[in-house]
């Protein structure tokens, strides 16, 4: 009879706790979004299994000394891996939209606004009446850069922050992101006309292969000048681009944009998923996060549209302010949606390169913005 009530202690059915079970069909929700609607699957398969396996009873794989938990000790709480996602999206992504129009960098700067509200809400929650949210200006600061769309820049500042909503942050910045196509033309079609929306812009001009090289060293350059603190992001966006433009190191290139984002990518999301523990996840706290975050992503595409229709006026008519939805870091969704929407308004409109310029300038901001966060925090 011990023997068998030993067996029966050592099975996962009497162990389950009903936190356990909730998260397991969040986990569950979550590879579904991923598989069957596609949303943001690179990142959402390995985050919802992760928080699957670390919700089973008695495995301790999430745990201090479990696989997951050492992933997240080696590459999350050092910030290596977001770091090493930034290396491959510099690899990954084509600045010269950016350096034929630098003005762009205007919309990728407003669509930060968002981000700076949304910490003042977040803040100023705790003097609200029967709000039970307290947010310190660390966390208030690591949710807020969900408005930046940016997943890796929000697991950076989150780990420096705010490790115990890491989870809660990582998923909401992930799903918003995946999320763009829903909600990001609704507030481009509200705060635009249909004149401006069919505004055809010219085409960009050629950008020689010198600017591409010394583009990564001029940036590099004013962020260790004027923000040291996001002098990491920055430097390793700027270093993945080199390897890209530099045309003499194709493999290392090459490795940035395939072997290295991938394999770094699955080591992220399991580690994330691991923090999707029901004691973390199911709090006042994360229907917060969830709140907050949606509300700065909803207004950094509003502040980066009106931006766009500031352009539209100054510029008499020549800049689409659609193009200004893509100053939000969601490279190139953002910008593909922006696309999308002004052939709506004009069947010859082509939009996607002209909103590329703010669509990297929005990657370059949401890291520039995490260094000031850090700095306004107290955090080296």
């Amino acid at each position: 009879m011990d023997e068998l009530l030993r067996l029966w202690a050592s099975m996962g059915i009497p162990n389950f706790t009903w936190e356990q079970l909730v998260m397991m069909s969040i986990s569950a929700l979550l590879l579904y979004l991923a598989i069957a609607k596609k949303f943001e699957p690179l990142l959402l398969v390995p985050i919802g299994f992760g928080a699957l396996l670390s919700n089973i009873p008695l495995t301790g794989i999430g745990g201090p000394d479990g696989m997951f938990g050492q992933i997240y000790a080696i590459g999350i709480e050092t910030g290596i891996f977001p770091l090493l996602i930034f290396m491959g999206v510099g690899a990954l992504t084509d600045f010269g939209a950016l350096i034929a129009r630098p003005s762009t960098l205007l919309l990728g700067a407003a669509a930060q606004f968002g981000i700076f509200a949304t910490l003042l809400g977040a803040v100023a929650l705790h003097f609200l009446p029967g709000m039970n949210l307290n947010f310190t200006l660390e966390e208030a600061s690591a949710i807020a850069i969900i408005g930046g769309a940016d997943g890796p820049t929000a697991i950076f500042l989150a780990s420096r922050l705010a490790p115990d909503l890491l989870g809660a942050i990582a998923v909401a910045a992930y799903s918003y992101m995946a999320l763009v196509p829903i909600i990001q033309p609704p507030i481009m079609r509200l705060l635009t006309t249909q004149k401006e929306r069919a505004v055809v812009m010219q085409q960009l001009r050629p950008v020689s292969h010198l600017e591409r090289i010394l583009f990564p060293f001029v940036v590099l350059f004013l962020c260790a000048l004027l923000l040291p603190s996001a002098a990491p992001l920055i430097g390793m966006l700027t270093f993945g681009n080199l390897l890209r433009e530099a045309g003499v190191v194709e493999r290392l290139s090459r490795a940035a944009q395939n072997e290295i984002i991938n394999i770094v990518t699955i080591m992220l999301g399991l580690a994330v998923g691991s923090r999707l523990s029901g004691d973390r996840f199911l709090t006042i706290e994360t229907l917060g996060i969830l709140l907050l975050g949606a509300l700065a992503f909803c207004i950094g595409t509003a502040t980066g549209v009106i931006m766009g229709k500031i352009m539209y006026r100054v510029t008499g008519g020549k800049v689409n302010p659609l193009i200004g939805a893509a100053g939000v870091s969601a490279v190139p969704m953002a910008a593909r949606v922006v696309n999308k929407v002004g052939l709506e308004a004009n069947p010859h409109n082509f939009l996607l390169m002209h909103a590329m310029g703010p669509n990297v300038a929005g990657v370059i901001g949401s890291a520039v913005t995490a260094g000031v966060l850090l700095a306004l925090a107290g955090q080296p």
